[in-house]
């Protein structure tokens, strides 16, 4: 009998939240929601790495429809020039029915950004905008699992809008309950312990 792919509970609307011992700069205490995954490959966006780039001078139009902070998001380090733009629909609302979306899971949808903004505002609790976005190739995302790399947890619609105030890497292990919980406590560099 075959051995469970380490990356067998990862589908679309998971959260990969990097492991206490990631050290790798580009995901080192992110959390990463996963957009699609397939035997080809996994993509995702990192939902908590603010930039300094005001969404309206990049996308004008947007600007005023995101979330707070109404900044592009640095979605991971594959093609930065890229924008991804997810929504979390208000209650009632199918992606599947409404244009300029497509359904990722639940209530968290991706945002075609050439629809008109003006058309999806009603209809979403809120937008938020991100440049580049992380991608592995097959077996990558296996693979760096079965090292410790990642954890792989449910995400909450919430998760897609959280507030940068808030530390999302965090608040995510601490919802897992124990021992998976604790590890919201590592200092990050063992130096400063």
């Amino acid at each position: 009998m075959a051995g469970v792919q380490a990356d067998s509970e990862v589908e679309p609307g998971t959260l990969l939240v990097a492991a206490p011992t990631m050290f790798d700069e580009n995901f080192r205490r992110t959390v990463v929601f996963v957009i699609d995954h397939r035997d080809e490959g996994t993509l995702g966006v990192v939902l908590n790495r603010p930039s300094e780039v005001p969404v309206g001078e990049v996308l004008p139009g947007w600007g005023s429809h995101v979330v707070e902070p109404e900044s592009v998001f640095v979605g991971g380090p594959v093609e930065k020039k890229t924008a991804l733009c997810l929504a979390a629909l208000r209650t009632g609302e199918d992606a599947s029915e409404l244009e300029g979306l497509i359904a990722v899971r639940g209530p968290v949808a991706l945002v075609d950004l050439d629809a008109d903004p003006d058309e999806l505002v009603a209809k979403v609790r809120g937008m938020r905008v991100f440049a580049g976005y992380a991608g592995w190739d097959a077996g990558q995302l296996a693979a760096e699992i079965n090292r410790g790399d990642w954890l792989i947890v449910p995400a909450l619609p919430g998760d897609v809008l959280a507030t940068p105030h808030r530390d999302l890497w965090a608040h995510v292990l601490r919802r897992q309950g124990l021992p998976t919980a604790l590890l919201a406590t590592h200092p990050g560099d063992l130096q400063l312990n």
